[in-house]
């Protein structure tokens, strides 16, 4: 059970979903059950093909929720292009916006990094949420550890936002 918060007033509080770069391999093994629990054992994927080489060398973001580890996100870089994935909540803990933390900082962290492409291989039963982070579907669905994909792309925003830039021009 998670301790709830009381505020000045009196009213119960939200506990707050924090998302932090893990640095201890105490984290990262909380991050790598999170992982075993959500597609080991609740999706069927082999534990073989879930945990590979890219973890030594990825960066791996922990979310929590009321002090509990609930989530958890890798980011691998290679050149210029970031993978991000395979993300991970815990079943109860979905649709509480935790994904959309650890996606937020994931995308902040590729681009510290110096991403200049930002991809991610969605399931399909998912898109919809990664669609409406600002990601687009590229190629058709696949088949990735037995779960039906769609390599997605970060659209690309200039540093104004979506607005395209236009040059002045004399005449």
């Amino acid at each position: 059970s998670s301790a709830i918060d009381v505020d000045a007033m009196g009213s119960t509080v939200k506990p707050r979903i924090t998302v932090k770069r893990i640095s201890s391999e105490k984290e990262l093994a909380r991050a790598m059950r999170i992982r075993i629990r959500v597609f080991v054992r609740e999706q069927g994927v082999p534990a073989e093909i879930e945990l590979d080489d890219d973890d030594k060398r990825a960066l791996h973001l922990l979310a929590s929720l009321g002090g509990r580890a609930v989530g958890t996100a890798r980011t691998v870089m290679r050149g210029g292009q970031a993978k991000i994935g395979p993300m991970a909540v815990l079943k109860s803990y979905r649709r509480k916006k935790v994904g959309k933390n650890l996606l937020t900082r994931s995308v902040m962290t590729a681009k510290k990094h110096g991403a200049r492409k930002i991809y991610l291989h969605a399931q399909v039963a998912v898109l919809g949420f990664y669609e409406s982070a600002g990601f687009r579907c590229v190629g058709p669905v696949f088949d990735e550890a037995g779960i039906a994909h769609r390599k997605m792309v970060l659209a690309r925003t200039t540093p104004e936002g979506n607005k395209t830039q236009r040059r002045n021009r004399r005449t």
